[in-house]
């Protein structure tokens, strides 16, 4: 099954090759639509891939898109991830907004690395992480103990 890019590559040399002969970019799209059907790039698309190819030598046109710089992920690297993960550790209650606030990110990057990379969740209002380290198994289990040491107290007396 042909991917997505590879339809629309395609349809972009359907256009290329009908825009060369002269034809009008309705016509284009309408005689795209009836091969297509819904998978048919909008009319608007057609139009614009006409406005491209018109008066060009279809040895020299280029179907693929080009590469963008896009932006950059720069709110992932380790420095954010830590200073996030010490921010929850310190408040377990700290919002999402006080985190993007204080170290300068958007709140939807503070979403990602918050339930992505060290893997914490909501559970009432507090972040919790999804598994327990040693430290706070051996915190739990001291705990534990102390609540069993003075429950037996409590029965004794």
């Amino acid at each position: 099954m042909a991917t997505s890019n590879d339809l629309l590559i395609k349809q972009r040399s359907v256009i290329e090759f009908l825009a060369a002969e002269g034809c009008s970019a309705a016509n284009i799209h309408a005689r795209m639509k009836t091969v297509y059907g819904e998978m048919c790039i909008s009319d608007c698309a057609v139009r614009k891939w006409v406005r491209i190819f018109k008066g060009k030598d279809p040895r020299e046109t280029i179907l693929r898109d080009r590469k963008r710089s896009g932006r950059p992920l720069s709110a992932s690297v380790t420095a954010y991830r830590e200073k996030v993960d010490c921010m929850i550790r310190a408040n377990r209650r700290v919002k999402q907004k006080e985190i993007a606030n204080a170290v300068g990110i958007s709140k939807e990057r503070v979403h990602h690395i918050v339930t992505t990379v060290p893997g914490y969740r909501k559970v009432s209002v507090r972040w919790v992480p999804r598994q327990l380290t040693v430290e706070m198994k051996a915190q739990r289990k001291d705990m534990c103990t102390q609540l069993l040491e003075l429950s037996t107290v409590f029965i004794l007396a």
